[in-house]
This record gives C-alpha cells, structure tokens and sequence, in this order.
C-alpha cells in the first residue's frame, strides 16, 4: 500500500470549518522512527478542540463526495485561532496499533511487530509515522484496543499525583470526577492510600464512585455541597485541586474551603489568612465561560494551567519510562477503559455522530477504528 486514509481539520480566515479525509502516501521512517498501522484511536475531550475550534457545529454540513465537513465559526471567535488559521492540521492525539515498518536504528527496530500506544496528534490515520520514544510497547497479548488509551489518561491520572508529591501536598481533589480519567485516578489513589476527594455533578455519579471504592464524593448540584467540601478538604487536608471545569465559580469555592479549613483554629487577626499554600490546576475546560475568583481566601494561594506534556517534560527520562511500564503493566485493570462506541474515519465525520461524541457525556466514549 501506498496511501491511505488521513483526517485534517482546517479553519479559513473567512470563517469556515472544514474537516475532510484525504488521500495521504503512508510515511516513510526515519532512522529512529517506526510506523504504527492504527487499529484504535479514541476520541477525548482534548481532541475535540484541535477538530473543530469554536464552529458551529448545530450548522455543519457533509459534503455530497462524504470527504469533507464544513462548518461556519462562531462570530468573534476566529481572534482566539489566530495561529492555526489558514493552516490544514493532523488531528488524533493518541492510538494503538502494530509496528509494520522501522528506521534502522535498534531502538526502532526492536519495535518491529509489537503492539504499541502512540502519542502523535496524527492518529486519525491508517498509517501513523512517530518517533520510537514517543510508543509505549505493551506486553504480549495486549489488544490495540485495550492500548489506545494509554496516555492521556493513565499518564495523567499517575503524573497528577507525582505533582501531589513533588509540590508537597497530602492529599488531591478532582472535579468531572466521574470521567474515565477520574476512574483510573481513583484507582491509583486507592491503591496508593492517597486521600482524593472527588467532585461530580449528578448523584448517579455519586453512587458509581463510591461503589468502586470512592470515600469522599460529592455533588456540585447539591445544596450542602460547600458545607460537604468543607468536611471533605477538613477531613482529608487537601491543599492541592486540578480542575476539569473551568468556567463559573467552582475554583473559588474550593479555594475558599480550603482557606476555611486552614484557619478554623485562627485567633486574633487573620488578615492574610492560612500560611498553607492552596493550589488549583485548571487542565480542562469543560465549561467556557469566565473563572470568576470570589477571593475569600487570603493571601497565600495559586491557580495555574496544567498540561500532561509540560509536566513530563520536567521529569527524568527513566522517570517517564517508569510510568510508561506501569501503563502496560495495568492497562487491563487500573488502566482499562471500556468504549460505547467504535466508528470509522468516515463516521467520525458525520454530523449526527459529531453531535453525540462531542457531547462528552459520561459514560460514553468513541474509538477510531480506521479498518472499518
């Protein structure tokens, strides 16, 4: 073969979406490359951004040929774009598939037929080409589709906690808690004995975390739900928070929690507050609107991005190979994530499919099977 199938995302200066699956030629590695045939590809939330931007996806359109989608951009977004606009982009942050060609150097070459996770930003592809450091080799038996997901999610859900320690915190909160990332962090915290007090949005969320063992959950929705972050954060000392929401208040509320525990024993003047440091990371936005700050929390605080990459790109190399290994080795039970549904590079383009993956329900998450 060839060619094969690419999907490209690209957003004109006049405000258009086009989404469209071209002929590609299959790559040719480099010395130190290999090429993954991909088998499966999942679409995550940090996906969804790089495909559409801020279109208007209610307005798309698939064209009669089935190759290309288009959509119009919210007006007075195109500002937030600038450096991708006019520019056709890979998309696919991550996959799994089989090793079908290699550089000759050894490291690429040990890889030849094994099964691998990649992490690329092309993976919506039949062929993907990567550097060999850029695969997580998985053990024998390991199906593509239990490895496509073994970045962003394990790596975050271990790398959140080697922050935990590494800024000297005790004890996590997570908010979207009830996402399969905050499955897999569960699960690394319990079995670590780490205090993590997570934050959901529905009581049905509530009953299906602490049925895997959860102790602290709690209902954004609910009425007592800052008189029960008061108790969880008092109960477990968490300074530190990494939040999936992003807009509204919520920030605010557990800094504010925070603070509360932290000067519940206070006396006299307190002017600048707790001397703990209170930390909140926002990775994810799952809400656009403003973060509004209520600050009620002294003087001894900060609120910061997070990105997985950044994050172990500060770490030692055989640090990351450590949590690469721990990947493969739990990929079938700390780290298995079962999928709702699995669709074809052209279905991923189709209008009513977009509507449901894009949605970014709980429970429910696609994979790219690019041979269907």
């Amino acid at each position: 073969m060839t060619s094969c199938k690419q999907l490209f995302t690209h957003i004109s200066s006049k405000g258009i979406l086009t989404l469209s699956l071209d002929d590609v030629e299959v790559p040719v590695p480099k010395a130190h490359e290999v090429v993954v045939k991909i088998e499966a590809a999942p679409i995550n939330p940090s996906d969804m951004w790089p495909m559409f931007g801020p279109a208007n996806l209610a307005e798309a359109t698939l064209n009669e040929d089935k190759k290309s989608l288009t959509a119009p951009i919210i007006d007075g977004t195109l500002s937030r774009i600038r450096p991708r606009i006019d520019q056709k982009l890979p998309v696919g942050n991550e996959g799994a598939g089989t090793v079908v060609a290699a550089g000759d150097s050894e490291q690429a070459q040990a890889l030849m037929g094994k099964t691998v996770g990649v992490l690329s930003g092309a993976t919506y592809t039949e062929y993907c080409c990567v550097p060999a450091q850029a695969c997580i080799v998985h053990n024998e038996g390991t199906t593509a589709k239990q490895a496509a997901s073994s970045f962003v999610n394990p790596l975050t859900a271990l790398s959140m906690v080697e922050t935990m320690r590494l800024e000297g915190h005790s004890a996590l909160i997570h908010t979207a808690a009830a996402s399969s990332l905050g499955i897999m962090l569960n699960k690394v915290c319990i079995a670590q004995n780490i205090q993590l007090v997570n934050i959901v949005r529905k009581q049905a969320q509530v009953d299906k975390l602490k049925s895997l063992g959860a102790k602290h959950v709690l209902d954004s929705s609910s009425n007592s739900f800052k008189k029960d972050l008061y108790q969880a954060i008092k109960e477990t000392g968490a300074t530190l928070a990494f939040d999936a929401i992003g807009g509204g208040d919520l920030v605010s509320d557990i800094l504010t929690a925070m603070e509360m525990v932290g000067s519940k024993d206070a006396t006299g003047f307190n002017t600048y507050g707790s001397p703990e440091n209170k930390q909140v990371y926002i990775y994810g936005g799952l809400d656009f609107a403003p973060t509004v700050l209520n600050r009620a929390y002294g003087m001894t605080w900060n609120i910061g991005g997070w990105l997985l990459m950044r994050f172990l790109a500060k770490l030692d190399v055989k640090d990351v190979l450590a949590l690469h290994k721990r990947v493969a080795d739990e990929i079938n039970t700390t780290f298995a994530l079962e999928f709702s549904n699995v669709i074809s590079l052209s279905e991923a383009m189709q209008p009513e499919i977009i509507s449901r993956y894009n949605a970014k329900k709980t429970g429910e998450k696609y994979l790219i099977n690019p041979a269907q």
